[in-house]
């Protein structure tokens, strides 16, 4: 058991006031009033549901070690320490790092943001690292890992107590390096804070999230922000092709290193081919057959291939290994079905750039006589901007299109799929058919598919549950359309 005085914890905090005594033993921390007891230390974080003030003083009652918190109680215990802050979050960041005993620096730390494109790339590096015979972990949206164990993910990035400990687990099992993407979530929320990152590298920016942080500008901040706090021993390496690419690096005090396919930047490749088999790329000079597929997979790529040369590793080798990788599950991943020559696409493209990307891909590599299938629905209780967008692109960019419930959560599926077709233009309007039921709509698709024709499931990607009033009911879009594939060939 970590048994560590409080003062210990506070050596980066801002410290408004403290009451209480500062030597008090801290056991444990969190940020649940449900979990507090002797040893603990609880932060009473202002979120976006609740506010985390409002459950101080039953903690309390529960024999609290210590209350961090940026607005005092009316009453205070005179047992319990009280440490006024001026961010609660941004002190438990630190805190939760100090009580781990600062896992991230003792590993090579390499964070990926954006909006597209960071499980990708977080896979791709975390592979490639443990393909060069490293031990190192993953922190992702598919899977945490630990070099072979692998640990269920909820969160893109976890709340700084989980964060932490699994740094902690991976340090403890002797991993070297680690890999994770890092949302904006995470940012603005101050679950990195505390971390020492070896690098940080930034994919794209697009219309994603809005739901969370209100405009645009605050997004790109948030991305920002990760580059901001990199200290001057890392690199910052960005995407020198999207137009926000350049904005990351304008206040980061790293390293400054670019990746592009059509410019000067650091690390440089041309699209030589764009098949079905694959891509064929020309980096740095060297021509490269990888397993992947895609333009947007070239960029992922090609990050990847940058990060690893910044952190050292030979650039030969790293391509060596990179060509014989595959993509993250549910990403842009096949699932064939012999019998009737349909290929199946499962993406996890849950944004209007996402889809675009994936549907180009499609129409770049198939045959003329091919039709593309898209099954693809949106959200409930997110950002409801780009509903209208998304089923615009799938009519226009498919040959038929099926709209259907993604995770509808909170709000009426119907009223998700009204606001999706308000998007799609009288043209394409024949091409649409509207299925809530999303295991009927992959059915439909497939029935309309003929041979050698493409159906993409659109949306889900790697999950496998299906949210609906607050309940996650099994749910699989691979294992669903394998299924229907196999009942075909009865």
């Amino acid at each position: 058991m970590i048994f560590l005085p409080l003062f210990s914890l506070l050596t980066d905090v801002t410290v408004l006031t403290q009451h209480g005594p500062t030597d008090v033993p801290i056991t444990g921390l969190t940020l649940d009033s449900r979990e507090a007891g002797p040893g603990v230390a609880f932060f009473a974080l202002r979120g976006t549901a609740t506010d985390g003030h409002k459950f101080v003083e039953g903690a309390v009652e529960k024999g609290l070690a210590a209350v961090i918190c940026e607005e005092l109680p009316a009453t205070l215990n005179p047992a319990t320490a009280y440490v006024l802050v001026p961010d609660s979050a941004k002190a438990l960041g630190h805190m939760a790092a100090a009580f781990h005993g600062h896992p991230s620096r003792q590993l090579k730390l390499v964070g990926v943001t954006g909006t597209n494109g960071k499980t990708t790339c977080a896979t791709l590096l975390h592979k490639l690292l443990r393909e060069l015979g490293y031990h190192c972990g993953l922190l992702s949206t598919v899977q945490n890992q630990i070099d072979e164990e692998v640990i269920p993910s909820t969160h893109t990035t976890p709340d700084a107590i989980r964060l932490n400990a699994l740094l902690a687990r991976m340090v403890a099992a002797g991993c070297t390096h680690a890999c994770m993407e890092v949302s904006s979530h995470a940012v603005a929320q101050h679950r990195v804070t505390g971390l020492r990152f070896a690098g940080g590298l930034f994919t794209n920016l697009t219309h994603d999230h809005l739901d969370y942080h209100g405009t645009f500008d605050n997004y790109l901040k948030a991305k920002k922000g990760f580059f901001d706090a990199l200290p001057k021993t890392a690199f910052a390496l960005t995407n020198a092709d999207d137009k926000r690419g350049p904005v990351m690096l304008q206040n980061t005090t790293a390293r400054r290193e670019t990746y592009s396919l059509r410019g000067a930047a650091t690390f440089r490749a041309k699209l030589v081919a764009n098949e079905v088999h694959g891509l064929h790329l020309e980096i740095d000079g060297r021509e490269i057959l990888f397993r992947l597929i895609g333009v947007f997979n070239a960029y992922n790529l090609l990050a990847v291939y940058g990060a690893a040369v910044l952190l050292g590793e030979d650039p030969t080798e790293v391509l060596t290994i990179l060509s014989g990788l595959t993509t993250a599950p549910g990403r842009f991943e096949p699932v064939v079905s012999e019998n009737q020559r349909i290929t199946g696409i499962i993406d996890y493209a849950h944004t209007p750039d996402a889809l675009e990307n994936v549907l180009q891909t499609l129409h770049e590599i198939r045959q003329p006589s091919q039709h593309i299938i898209t099954v693809v629905g949106c959200g409930g209780n997110r950002d409801a901007g780009k509903r209208p967008i998304m089923a615009n692109l799938a009519a226009r960019l498919s040959n038929q299109v099926i709209l259907t419930s993604d995770n509808p959560r909170f709000e009426d599926p119907l009223e998700i799929l009204a606001q999706m077709q308000a998007g799609v233009t009288a043209p394409d309007s024949a091409k649409m058919q509207t299925v809530p039921d999303r295991r009927e709509a992959i059915a439909t698709a497939v029935s309309l598919a003929g041979p050698n024709d493409i159906v993409l499931v659109a949306g889900k990607g790697h999950e496998n549950y299906q949210e609906i009033r607050g309940v996650k009911a099994p749910f699989d879009d691979k294992l669903v359309l394998t299924e229907i594939f196999s009942e075909l060939n009865k």
